[in-house]
């Protein structure tokens, strides 16, 4: 078995977690609970992990990386949105 399969299942489980949370603001539209400095901050970072993957061709890291950048940037947008 390949390292790169670590890889893989940690980029599933560390997405898979964004879900509940990025369904329910959804669904709710409540983001009163949600730090929008936190959230910004986080964001950016993910875009730069995903910009890391990129530059060494590591498909785990991007696909993690731009399924959570997904799924943070619409909490955000919400968070901007919604206040």
């Amino acid at each position: 078995m390949s390292i790169e399969w670590l890889g893989y299942a940690a980029a599933v489980l560390t997405s898979i977690a964004f879900v509940p949370q990025a369904l329910k603001t959804i669904r709710s539209r409540d983001t009163s609970g949600i730090s929008l400095g936190m959230y910004v901050i986080f964001t950016v970072g993910i875009g730069f992990w995903f910009a890391y993957g990129v530059a060494l061709g590591s498909w785990p890291m991007i696909l993690a990386n731009i399924t959570t950048f997904v799924l943070a940037g619409t909490i955000l947008a919400l968070k901007l949105r919604h206040g």
